[in-house]
C-alpha cells in the first residue's frame, strides 16, 4: 500500500495548492530524553499500527478530502476494525494533528537538555530551533494544503497550538524555583509558540527557500530588538 507521503508525491491537484502549516517531526533526530528506556516489543507493535494507521488516513485524506473519507474507510485501509480505530485515535482530526503532540514530547526533550541555568527564553529558543531542525519540507506541504483546504481543520489546528503553548509552559515552569511566580514561563511559552506560527508562515509563503530555523532564528533576532528598544 503506497504511504501517504507517496500520494501526497503522485497527486498533481494537491501540488497546485498553497502552503500554510508544519509537518510532524521526525523522531530519530534531535534531542532524546536522558536514560529513557528503549520501548518494550508490545510498545514496538503499538506504536507500528499507529503509524500504518496514520499513513492509510492520511493518503486518504490527501486523495479523497478529509470530509469525504470515512472511519470505515481509513479502518479498511489500515486492516483494522472501526472500533480498533479509537484505541489509537479519538477522531479524524486527531489522525492529521497527531504531529503536534509529537512536536510537543520533542520540544520538551530538548528543553530538558538545556543548561538550567540558562534564561528561560533563551533555553526555549534553542529548544525550538532543536526541534524545528528535524522536519521534513515534503510533509510540511501535504499538512498544510489539507489544514487550508479544511474549515474543521482549521479551527482545529488553533485548539491545537493553544495545547501546544500549555505543554511549553509547564515545562518552562519546572526550570523556575519552586514556588515561584508562574508568569515568566507563560509568557516565553506564549512568545516561543507565536516565533513558530510566525516561522511557519514565512517558511511556507517563501515555498520554503530558506530552512525553516533560520527564519525562527530571525524571528527572536527581532523579538530582542523590539524587547531592547
Amino acid at each position: 500500500m503506497l504511504t501517504w507521503m507517496q500520494i501526497f508525491a503522485s497527486s498533481a491537484k494537491l501540488q497546485e495548492m498553497k502552503l500554510k502549516s508544519f509537518p510532524m517531526p521526525d523522531q530519530t533526530r534531535g534531542a532524546p530524553l536522558r536514560n529513557t528506556p528503549k520501548p518494550g516489543l508490545r510498545e514496538r507493535k503499538k506504536l507500528q499500527t499507529r503509524e500504518r494507521l496514520t499513513n492509510a488516513a492520511m493518503a486518504l485524506f490527501l486523495e479523497k478530502g478529509f470530509e469525504a473519507t470515512t472511519l470505515d474507510d481509513i479502518a479498511a485501509a489500515a486492516e483494522m476494525s472501526r472500533r480498533s480505530f479509537f484505541h489509537y485515535f479519538a477522531s479524524k482530526e486527531e489522525v492529521v494533528f497527531a504531529w503536534k503532540d509529537a512536536f510537543g514530547d520533542g520540544l520538551v526533550a530538548a528543553l530538558a537538555q538545556r543548561p538550567q541555568s540558562e534564561p528561560l527564553l533563551l533555553a526555549a529558543e534553542r529548544a525550538l530551533i532543536a526541534s524545528i531542525s528535524s522536519y521534513e519540507r515534503e510533509e510540511a506541504i501535504a499538512l498544510s494544503r489539507l489544514v487550508k483546504e479544511t474549515p474543521a481543520l482549521r479551527a482545529y489546528d488553533q485548539v491545537k497550538y493553544e495545547k501546544l503553548e500549555r505543554v511549553l509552559a509547564a515545562a518552562l515552569a519546572e526550570r523556575t524555583a519552586q514556588g515561584g511566580d508562574p508568569l515568566p514561563a507563560r509568557l516565553v511559552a506564549m512568545v516561543t509558540i507565536g516565533a513558530l506560527r510566525v516561522a511557519s508562515d514565512l517558511w511556507l509563503d517563501h515555498a520554503g527557500a530558506e530552512p525553516p530555523v533560520d527564519y525562527a532564528r530571525r524571528i527572536f533576532a527581532d523579538l530582542r530588538k523590539l524587547i531592547c528598544g
